[in-house]
Formats: C-alpha cells, sequence, structure tokens
C-alpha cells in the first residue's frame, strides 16, 4: 500500500533527526499530522484507496488499550503522596466540572444538539494527552509538583472519561431506540461485563506472572510480552461479550498489580517503544481526515474549539486548585497545559461506531475533530514558549528548587 510506504519513510526520516527536532517547537504529533494533511491534498483520493476510518479506529483502539492498561498498572501511590493532592483535585472536581461546563458550552454553541449529544461531545474532549504534553511533564524547569500532576492526571483521566462516555451514549441510544431497557442493558454489558473481564484477567494473569516469575518459569526476556498481551486479551474479550475494551484494559492494569509488583515496569517499556509508533501512526491518519474534512469547518467549530481549550479546561482546574496553596502562574500553566490528542481520537471514534445516527453527530465529529487539530499545533507550539515564561514567573523558592534539579540532571552537575 503506497500510504503504508509513505507514512514508513516519513517514520525512519523521523527518527534519523528526532534528536534535533526535540531542541524545537515542533513535536512529533504537529509533524505527522501536517504530513497527513498534506499527503491529503497532494493525493485526495487516498482516503478511498484503502485508509478509512475503520482503519483509524483500529489503530487507535489498540493504542488506547495499550495505554490505559499502562496508565493503571504504574499508578505509583508514593508519587500521589509526594506530591499531595493535586492529582486527586484535578482528577475529581476538575474533571467533573469539565464534563459539565464542557456540556453547557456545547449546548450553547450548538442549540440543536440535545443535553446526551452535548455531553457525549464533552466527554470525549475531557481526557488529557500526556504524549502532546511530554515536553512539560519532563522539563526539570517544571517544578516536579506541577508536571507530576500533570502527568499523573493524563495518565487516568482517558480511563475515567469512559464511564461518562458510555452513560450519555446510553442515555442518547435510549432515547432514539425508545424503551428503558435498553439503557440498563447497553450500561451493564458495557460497564459491568467491562470492569468483570478486566478483573477477571487482570487478577489471573498477575497471579500466573507472579507464580512464574517467582519460580523462575519465564524468561526475562518474555516477561514483557506477557504482560502486553494482557490489555490485547482484554481487547478481544470485550468484543466478545460486548463490554467496554477500555474499562477492562483500566481495571486490569490495576488488578495485574496484586498478583505481579513488576507490570507496571514491562508494559511501560513496551509502550514507550511500540505505543510511540501507534500514536504517530494515528496523528498521521488523523491529518488525512482532517484534511478531508476542512471544507465542513466553521466558525461556530472554531468558536467551540477555542472555549474548549481555555475556558472549558482553565476554569474547573482554577477552581480545583482552590485551597491547595498554589501560585498564579502554576493555576494558569497546568490550566493551559490540558491537549486533547489520542484518548480524544479513539472515544469520539468509539462513540461513532455505536452507529447511533443521533442528529447532532456530525457537528460531534466536526467538533471533535477541530478541537484536537487546534490543540496539537496550540499546546506543540507553545510548550517550550510556555515553560520559559512560567519558570521566570515562579516565586524565588519553586525556582531555586526547579533550577538544582536541572543541574543535578545536567552531565556536570552544573545548570
Amino acid at each position: 500500500m503506497m500510504s503504508l510506504s509513505i507514512f514508513l519513510a516519513l517514520l525512519f526520516l523521523y527518527c534519523l533527526v528526532s534528536g534535533q527536532l526535540e531542541k524545537t517547537i515542533f513535536t512529533g504529533p504537529i509533524l505527522f499530522t501536517v504530513a497527513g494533511m498534506l499527503l491529503f491534498l497532494t493525493w485526495p483520493g487516498i482516503l478511498a484507496a484503502g485508509i478509512n476510518q475503520e482503519v483509524l479506529f483500529r489503530l487507535s483502539e489498540i493504542g488506547l488499550v495499550l495505554l490505559l492498561f499502562t496508565d493503571a498498572s504504574h499508578a505509583d501511590l508514593n508519587i500521589l503522596r509526594r506530591i499531595g493532592n493535586l492529582p486527586a483535585r484535578l482528577l475529581s472536581v476538575g474533571m467533573l466540572l469539565t464534563i459539565v461546563l464542557g456540556a453547557v458550552t456545547a449546548r450553547l454553541v450548538f442549540p440543536h444538539l440535545s443535553i446526551w449529544e452535548a455531553g457525549i461531545l464533552s466527554a470525549v474532549l475531557a481526557p488529557t494527552d500526556a504524549g502532546l504534553g511530554q515536553v512539560i511533564v519532563e522539563s526539570p524547569r517544571v517544578p516536579m509538583p506541577i508536571r507530576q500532576a500533570l502527568n499523573v492526571e493524563a495518565g487516568l483521566n482517558d480511563g475515567l472519561s469512559v464511564p461518562f462516555l458510555m452513560f450519555f451514549i446510553a442515555l442518547a441510544a435510549a432515547k432514539v431506540e425508545g424503551p428503558a431497557a435498553s439503557l440498563l442493558q447497553f450500561m451493564v454489558e458495557q460497564l459491568g461485563y467491562g470492569v468483570l473481564v478486566g478483573g477477571g484477567i487482570g487478577l489471573a494473569g498477575g497471579w500466573l506472572l507472579g507464580l512464574a516469575d517467582r519460580r523462575r518459569w519465564i524468561a526475562e526476556s518474555f516477561q514483557r510480552i506477557a504482560v502486553v498481551a494482557l490489555p490485547l486479551l482484554c481487547l478481544e474479550v470485550s468484543k466478545m461479550v460486548g463490554a467496554s475494551m477500555f474499562i477492562a484494559a483500566f481495571v486490569a492494569g490495576l488488578a495485574v498489580q496484586i498478583g505481579f509488583k513488576d507490570a507496571g515496569k514491562h508494559s511501560v517499556e513496551f509502550v514507550e517503544e511500540w505505543g510511540r509508533l501507534l500514536n504517530l501512526a494515528v496523528f498521521f491518519l488523523f491529518g488525512l481526515v482532517a484534511m478531508r474534512a476542512l471544507p465542513q469547518f466553521n466558525l461556530m467549530l472554531v468558536l467551540y474549539a477555542v472555549l474548549s481549550l481555555t475556558v472549558v479546561r482553565m476554569l474547573p482546574v482554577a477552581i480545583a486548585l482552590v485551597g491547595a496553596r498554589q501560585n498564579l502562574a502554576s493555576v494558569v500553566f497546568m490550566g493551559w497545559f490540558g491537549p486533547r490528542g489520542l484518548a480524544s481520537i479513539v472515544l469520539g471514534l468509539v462513540y461513532l461506531q455505536q452507529e447511533l445516527q443521533l442528529p447532532g453527530e456530525t457537528t460531534i465529529r466536526l467538533a471533535l475533530i477541530v478541537t484536537v487539530l487546534l490543540s496539537i499545533f496550540a499546546h506543540g507550539l507553545s510548550a517550550a514558549p510556555g515553560i520559559s515564561i512560567y519558570a521566570r514567573k515562579l516565586p524565588p523558592s519553586a525556582a531555586a528548587a526547579s533550577g538544582s534539579e536541572l543541574g543535578r540532571n545536567s552531565p556536570s552537575g552544573e545548570e
């Protein structure tokens, strides 16, 4: 397939200069999204020639299943204790307010959407993307509590968004299909079965991995493969029983730690390598889809995208951090750097795969594309300048702590 050849050639070239690109404002998601957009401009028939929504969905769902499992299996309670209650605030009050405010904003900007359709759009755009914010969470110029809080938030809020999305989808489906029983059935199958599948696979898999590790049955080189097989097993079993594969993967990641403490380490090792490849492939395909949808963009879609990335994100974060003793610069910094990316793409495709054919489906699809597209560029291009501005705004004590950490991380031990 010509499109696959083009992507692999671009991937090879990107790898060759990746070290130099890390010093610039041009991130991998930006470059591969632009590459997809340019490819569509030069070859408009490419989507009809083999790349379609189904390909994008399959790649995206595998990427998110692996990401959810890894995030859950790598959840470190010691980190949460060290950085206080910032992640808890962002994942509870912050996330709930984001979904509510996102739905209210959607109803105001798009009056033709029902409340459940507005809820679907809001839930799809609620999770943040750690990959798009990688520069932030890895920068020693940002205080450790801030970047760890953003990292933990991005790691867990995609999994927490799934039940809200499924709930709104179920309500929308019940309204379309009529009987209330369909709502209960959908919730039981998607949420209940998802928990059972994930819990069963995670507990059984973790126990077997722990046993094999203690008795030295398993070769070290196969530990990573064995761990990664669990979320993929969740994906396939969930399809067979009609459960949510994303809830199953997230629950499995939590449960596997009970029997095998090193699951997080091995899953991270795999996802850091192959997960990044999948992510770049998704952004490449997203660029193709976004360019095809470009003629349908309008000012109301752009308005919602801007509001989603600013007011809908920043106001809930500010409210959630009341009483957390954070300075204004930190509150603004954490509020702005809540990029939307892979999780939103996948959750949007999850909704589209339900084939509910709601009246507002086109609006939901286009609003998702515009918001993620704007986020890729806005957050990617502003990351390095944003860090510099934030570092200058830090109080002397916080700046000194960041500076000493930067010194410890430098080869010479000096700033």
